[in-house]
């Protein structure tokens, strides 16, 4: 029993041996097939860069994370990003092709390893399930960023370069994927210029919150305090051409035979130097542009392609040698430069140097206070004492000469001590009445000053004589500065000096537009690459207003006069009720919208549209007036009738009785009620200037105004009246009592007074007539008035008894 036991383990244990070999071999094939760039490209080993290129960038689109949900997708496209950086470069290529692997630092012999290496790597720890500590790189801890060394530092320090910065965590697997081309990256860039940067996201969460990095790994860019977050493969060449998009576009301009003199001549209305680069290559190196991007405030940067047919012109002026670099700095004198390197790989240090030592012109002109205070400095205790010689002139024709000659004096006299300027009088006035005691100079002034605190004190004295440019001048300058410089008291004034005017600002709405560039840049990458947690406010703030937009227009449309629209028809029990609640709704009174009243003289052009053919539920309001009362009548009515102009459905007319003398009378005997009193208007007499009337040219009725009495009798006066049956009545029977003193019949008899005395009314009394026409148009409003019904508007040139058939 016992040997038959043993002999069954002892097989059992070869059986096991072989499952446990065969599962090895097969994890190390799917491993290796796994980890092989070709495979992961889809690309053949004899295939070509294109190729390479071409399958890379379709499958980066295909597994990018900001566009494939999928969760497998972060750590596929971080392969394809590695088996193209791999694949891409030929001496990682070759070095995978021959022993198979990929780390360049292990030394190539060791290719007899790669076996144990493979079944390592099969077999990867994950040291993040047991929580270890994992000791972060000594080199990077130099580039950790804090809250405070951001604002502080960092900030800043971007007007003056960019910085590429890193957000990354302590548990990041993808971190780990990019940090090879990292290091790269930074070995690359930061001895050009570059300032670099490393955020823990899980240390310093409010800088990450400020950055706008909610997710590691990202890659940010920082220019003139403006982020930009990096979206392509993390190749070293895609970070390397990030940086450089980040750059304004014209910070170097190319210069050719046909513009480089007017590239040299602009030193005059810029206020700089200009700096040439003369290469080989086709576009300015990196180098050279984040040259110019820290010193762009001083200095002018031009680039020329040496292998361009168009600048064998420049080349044989200035003597070029093309087989190095080289750089030429050109001040005022745009025909000889004043420096000159020359030299193959040129390093940072080397362009910083030959720029600063040159960034200011010979005699540069005050433009702004941080150029004052640069050029003349505040007095130190424990440095020697620099004096500023300065010239207060004018940019006129007539002061040419003596700043041409001024120029001769800075250049013949230059010494460490002494700094020459210029400023206009007309640009830097509180300058130059400061220093002048408020007097203005009719010629050049010259100015020696020291400066001697940051407030703007100064001790300064003025050279006797003025400038002229002459040969005595410039002696007798001559002789101020050597006292000077032996006894410094030679400066017996003191003043305070203002703050200088900035020339070179640029106007608000150029501000403006540059803002709102920046910012419609930063809100359409958002968008592209589905930043919706930035987006988020944006977006809100957006559709915010867009909703108070259109909800304000889509309530006033809804807010309209509703007699416009169609209606059913009215029972006809209650005709007048609803006819009184329509008016009431659509003749609400409303602000006015404009500070005039807008009049229109019933024609025969505008009668038909403005009365006969007038929209249902707008009433045109009429004016009767004469020749000789229309100046008078139209200022009253357009004063008395302004607080009603911004209701929508009145319109404001007149009518000149002169012209139109037979409308007024057809009119008011077409009214029911004149008819059934056998036509007793003929009494009346032909004035009516002053009559007002509401005109309804769909529902054809009017209300009427009877003017105010301006005659002898001041108690005789009228307000508004219909001519219905009870009015005429008690108009003939003159009856005063006050119970019908406010009816609609009191009116009649005055009115027909009105007329009477308005012929013996003089031309001061005529206006007058429209005194109580604002509380005629407040009923009107209420829809209080009486309404005369007609059959048809008479035609507007009628000489009998005809009426229009239109409605």
């Amino acid at each position: 029993m016992t040997v038959r036991r043993t002999s069954r383990h002892s097989l059992t244990c070869p059986a096991l041996l072989a499952i446990f070999l065969l599962t090895v071999a097969v994890q190390l094939v799917r491993t290796s097939s796994e980890s092989d760039p070709y495979k992961i490209l889809g690309v053949s080993r004899s295939a070509s860069q294109a190729e390479i290129k071409k399958a890379y960038k379709n499958l980066a689109k295909e597994w990018h994370p900001d566009k494939n949900k999928d969760p497998k997708a972060e750590d596929m496209f971080i392969k394809v990003s590695k088996s193209y950086e791999i694949l891409s470069n030929e001496e990682r290529r070759s070095n995978f092709d021959r022993y198979g692997q990929v780390d360049e630092n292990q030394p190539y012999g060791q290719s007899q390893q790669q076996g144990f290496r493979g079944f390592h790597s099969s077999f990867y720890f994950d040291e993040s399930f047991f929580h270890f500590p994992r000791s972060r790189d000594f080199a990077d801890s130099k580039y950790l960023l804090h809250h405070a060394q951001f604002n502080t530092d960092v900030l800043p320090d971007s007007h003056k370069r960019p910085y590429l910065i890193k957000v990354t965590s302590e548990w990041c697997f993808a971190c780990i994927h990019i940090e090879p081309v990292w290091k790269e990256t930074v070995q690359e860039l930061e001895p050009l210029g570059v300032g670099i940067g490393i955020v823990d996201l899980g240390y310093e969460r409010r800088l990450a919150n400020q950055l706008g990095a909610h997710r590691a790994p990202s890659i940010i860019g920082l220019v003139n305090g403006r982020v930009t977050f990096f979206h392509q493969a993390v190749v070293r060449e895609h970070l390397r051409q990030f940086i450089e998009d980040l750059l304004p576009q014209k910070l170097v301009e190319k210069v050719s035979d046909n513009n480089y003199v007017a590239f040299l001549d602009n030193w005059h209305a810029e206020n700089k130097p200009g700096v040439l680069l003369f290469d080989q290559v086709p576009s300015a190196s990196l180098l050279y542009k984040l040259t110019a991007f820290a010193f762009r405030d001083y200095v002018r940067f031009g680039y020329v392609d040496q292998g361009e047919t168009h600048s064998t012109r420049m080349l044989r002026q200035f003597n070029i040698n093309t087989y190095a670099p080289t750089m030429l700095l050109f001040k005022e004198d745009t025909q000889k430069p004043v420096d000159i390197i020359q030299a193959r790989g040129m390093k940072r240090q080397i362009m910083d140097e030959f720029v600063s030592n040159n960034k200011f012109l010979q005699v540069p002109r005050l433009v702004n206070q941080q150029l004052f205070d640069e050029l003349c400095p505040v007095k130190q205790f424990h440095r020697r004492r620099k004096y500023c010689v300065l010239l207060i002139t004018g940019e006129d024709q007539a002061f040419l000469s003596g700043n041409k000659a001024f120029l001769d004096f800075a250049s013949a006299n230059s010494k460490e001590v002494l700094r020459f300027a210029y400023v206009y009088q007309r640009h830097q006035q509180p300058l130059c009445q400061a220093l002048l005691h408020n007097q203005a100079a009719l010629s050049p002034q010259v100015v020696l000053l020291e400066r001697r605190s940051q407030a703007g004190r100064v001790l300064y004295r003025s050279v006797s004589g003025g400038w002229n440019g002459s040969e005595e001048d410039k002696y007798r300058l001559h002789e101020q500065l050597e006292l000077l410089q032996k006894d410094p008291t030679y400066l017996t004034l003191d003043a305070t000096l203002p703050e200088l005017n900035n020339e070179m600002a640029p106007m608000f709405i150029i501000q403006w537009m540059n803002a709102a560039y920046d910012y419609i840049l930063q809100v359409y990458d958002d968008l592209l690459y589905s930043n919706w947690r930035e987006m988020m406010p944006i977006l809100s703030l957006i559709f915010s207003a867009l909703f108070i937009l259109f909800g304000t227009v889509i309530i006033q449309a809804f807010s309209e006069p509703g007699e416009s629209k169609p209606r059913k028809p009215k029972p006809k029990e209650q005709p007048q009720t609803e006819e009184e609640a329509s008016s009431r709704a659509n003749t609400t009174s409303r602000p006015p919208k404009k500070d005039f009243v807008e009049v229109t003289e019933l024609t025969d052009l505008t009668y038909t549209s403005n009365l006969v053919k007038l929209r249902p539920g707008h009433i045109n309001v009429v004016l009767v007036l004469t020749n000789a009362s229309k100046t008078a009548l139209l200022r009253k009515y357009a004063k008395e009738v302004f607080s009603f102009s911004g209701t929508q459905n009145l319109h404001f007319s007149f009518l000149n009785a002169d012209k139109h003398r037979h409308w007024m009378p057809s009119l008011l005997r077409s009214t029911s009620a004149v008819q059934d009193q056998g036509r007793e208007e003929d009494e009346e007499s032909s004035d009516y200037s002053g009559h007002v009337l509401a005109l309804n040219g769909h529902k054809k009725y009017f209300c009427l105004f009877r003017p105010v009495f301006t005659g002898d009798d001041p108690n005789d006066s009228s307000t508004e009246t219909s001519l219905s049956s009870d009015s005429r009545r008690k108009s003939r029977s003159r009856s005063r009592s006050s119970s019908h003193s406010r009816s609609r019949s009191h009116s009649r008899e005055d009115g027909a007074g009105g007329k009477r005395g308005s012929s013996r009314a003089t031309t001061i009394d005529v206006h007058h007539k429209l005194d109580r026409l604002g509380l005629w148009m407040e009923r009107l409003m209420e829809g209080t008035l009486p309404r005369l019904q007609v059959p048809a508007w008479p035609i507007l040139d009628e000489t009998t008894n005809n009426f229009s058939t239109e409605s």
